[in-house]
């Protein structure tokens, strides 16, 4: 008897420290073509050992071998995250001064322990779903907001950062992990979505209300206004806006983000040009019923501010960032509070839409509810 897919797959997995580590210790694979070429040859022995393992099933939906080879690359990203941090040695040394090199900074370090903590969890329940009939749109979405998130800011920032001067081939192994996200988030957008069972007296009660008299969607508007204030300060500010707040503000609170890897400069920039107009159509949502579409993007957009600001805010503070980019002490506290709720904001959304998705659901017409039935 085999084991479930997803153990198969988190066995797999636990393959890549081997082949760092094999890599690590053999001087011909350490140029960057064959590291290249080396990790395209890795990931198609995998896709090869996953066609084996899906061997005996009659239909295997395409986005798990996605999901799977993903999996692998958390481990790899796990692995980094670790030697980085000390906790173990003798795996990246090869690949970061021959591969990536950017893959050092405390950016990198936090979005390895995202990868291989968060995604690889994402990755299992997404495959424990999947071969069981169950639905994983939204998992999916979740995932796929994160991963798109992650890219945008990664390869514009070592391109733009200090990183840029010295790309090798391995850097370029990136262009299908960035292409990868948007073909699944295309595939889950046009899938069906699964709706709860409401009844059209309590869609058309709920649709009625105004939104003063809906606290929480209140709440959630006014705190959807202040990260909107906050994404276009900071991108101001990260443009060398001259007005002294902005001057006190980059130099007093936050200096990291005239860190000179880049990745800062270009999250504070994709913020402002696509994080806001989603939370200004997410208030639009939040005030007009009926927005079905807010039931999907809420969670690709939840996914996609957590990942960011797990890695902005982790970054700020951790010992590889040099300490005069680091948050200072005595600042601590106010900005890695408004860092938090700028995450927690599209969170609190995704959650308040899915416990009670009533008010996005579409508008019950005229004289179909019990109510006008029986008045009828």
């Amino acid at each position: 008897m085999r084991p479930p897919v997803e153990v198969c797959v988190f066995l797999l997995s636990l393959l890549a420290p081997g082949v760092l580590y094999t890599m690590n210790n053999i001087p011909a694979l350490q140029e960057p073509l064959p590291i290249l070429g080396m990790g395209m040859v890795v990931l198609g022995f995998v896709l090869l050992l996953l066609l084996l393992t899906v061997g005996n099933k009659t239909k295997v939906d395409p986005l798990f071998y996605v999901f799977a080879e993903f999996s692998f690359t958390c481990m790899v990203g796990l692995t980094n995250a670790l030697e980085q941090d000390g906790f173990i040695s003798g795996f990246m040394g090869f690949y970061l001064k021959m591969g990536e090199p950017h893959l050092s900074t405390a950016y990198a370090v936090m979005m390895s322990y995202w990868e291989g903590v968060v995604h690889f969890v994402l990755f299992l329940t997404i495959i424990h779903r999947m071969f069981r009939g169950k639905s994983y749109r939204s998992l999916g979405l979740l995932w796929a907001g994160s991963s798109i998130a992650h890219q945008i800011v990664l390869i514009p920032g070592v391109v733009v950062g200090k990183f840029g001067s010295n790309i090798r081939p391995a850097f370029w192994r990136n262009i299908p992990f960035f292409l990868a996200p948007f073909w699944v988030a295309s595939l889950l957008f046009s899938r069906p979505r699964q709706m709860p069972v409401v009844t059209a007296d309590k869609i058309s009660a709920e649709q009625k209300k105004s939104l003063l008299s809906r606290p929480v969607d209140l709440l959630l508007s006014l705190l959807l206004l202040a990260a909107m204030s906050f994404s276009v300060y900071r991108g101001f500010v990260v443009l060398d806006c001259p007005l002294d707040t902005c001057f006190t503000y980059i130099y007093q609170y936050e200096p990291y983000l005239k860190d000179p890897v880049g990745f800062p400069r270009v999250m504070m920039l994709v913020y402002l040009f696509y994080a806001l107009p989603l939370m200004t159509v997410f208030i639009y949502g939040l005030k007009t019923p009926g927005c079905s579409w807010m039931l999907d993007w809420t969670i690709f957009f939840a996914g996609a501010m957590a990942q960011t600001q797990w890695c902005h805010i982790g970054a700020s503070v951790h010992s590889r960032t040099p300490f005069t980019y680091r948050v200072p002490a005595d600042k601590w506290w106010p900005v890695i509070t408004l860092n938090v709720l700028l995450a927690a904001a599209p969170t609190l959304l995704a959650l308040r839409c899915h416990t009670n998705p009533a008010y996005f659901m579409k508008p019950v017409p005229k004289g179909q509810t019990n109510s006008e039935k029986k008045k009828n």
